[in-house]
């Protein structure tokens, strides 16, 4: 089964620029059995597909929930957790990775670095406390492998941790936009109905769970900005710790009552 598993839609993050629905179509145009949406501390866009579809999902094409969460000293992680299952705390940004794994591990889901190898402060092997201690890396269980948005470097550099740990790796377009949907992919070797599936598949198969690969996304911010991405990457790291501190009292209470959810 093939999968874009790094997608943000409109209705989910400040950034995102197209529908879930538009992104659908792409995907389906294009020969892919489902997606992941990864929204930036959010589970909006995934609400509002749901909203939309109700109890009656797209028998051909299988959308799965994930969060692509901020953390406070390891970038950006791709979180998935089983289905009916929602922990609050992961739409509160500001978590150190540590504590992230062990909520996420805790109950039942998986996670895992996304663009490991890619931006300073938004991927964690260019974070200042991770960027030489890759110890970190035998508690996730995949890691982002291919980017459709990242350099060839940044990826192959990603693929060798990967190997180096023994993880699987997932392909992700990143898509912020429709001319990026599908731009990268991950081919399953099982079939997958629901996120329980994909959990079960990556933790009894490990590298053999998939494999990932794609095609470069040139119209990146960037890659048009040129010099400048630099202002715009220390002014993330200013916003990511700011947003962080607002939402702390937040935090620490769902730290303190740590529920689940099932709806």
């Amino acid at each position: 089964m093939k999968f874009d598993m790094h997608c943000h839609t409109k209705e989910g993050s400040l950034d995102g620029k197209a529908p879930i629905e538009e992104m659908i179509g792409i995907l389906k145009e294009r020969g892919f059995d489902g997606m992941l949406i990864s929204d930036h501390d959010s589970y909006n866009g995934y609400r509002a597909w749901k909203k939309a579809h109700g109890e009656q999902p797209d028998k051909e094409f299988l959308v799965l929930k994930g969060v692509e969460y901020d953390t406070i000293d390891a970038g950006h992680i791709l979180v998935i957790m089983p289905e009916g299952v929602k922990l609050k705390i992961l739409e509160l940004r500001g978590l150190p990775v540590q504590f992230l794994i062990d909520i996420v591990h805790k109950n039942g889901g998986i996670l895992g670095p996304a663009h490991p190898c890619g931006e300073r402060y938004l991927s964690i092997t260019n974070t200042r406390k991770h960027k030489n201690r890759l110890a970190v890396m035998d508690r996730f269980d995949f890691l982002e492998g291919f980017n459709a948005c990242e350099s060839p470097e940044s990826n192959a550099t990603a693929m060798e941790i990967a190997a180096r740990f023994e993880k699987p790796v997932f392909g992700g377009s990143d898509a912020h936009k429709e001319e990026c949907v599908g731009y990268a992919y991950t081919e399953f070797e099982d079939e997958i109905a629901c996120e329980s599936d994909l959990i079960r598949l990556v933790k009894e198969r490990g590298r053999e769970a998939c494999t990932c690969g794609g095609r470069y996304y040139m119209g990146t911010t960037k890659e048009r900005i040129g010099r400048m991405n630099g202002v715009l990457v220390q002014s993330f790291w200013f916003y990511n710790h700011v947003a962080s501190l607002i939402r702390a009292r937040k935090r620490r209470r769902e730290l303190g009552k740590l529920y689940i959810r099932v709806k």
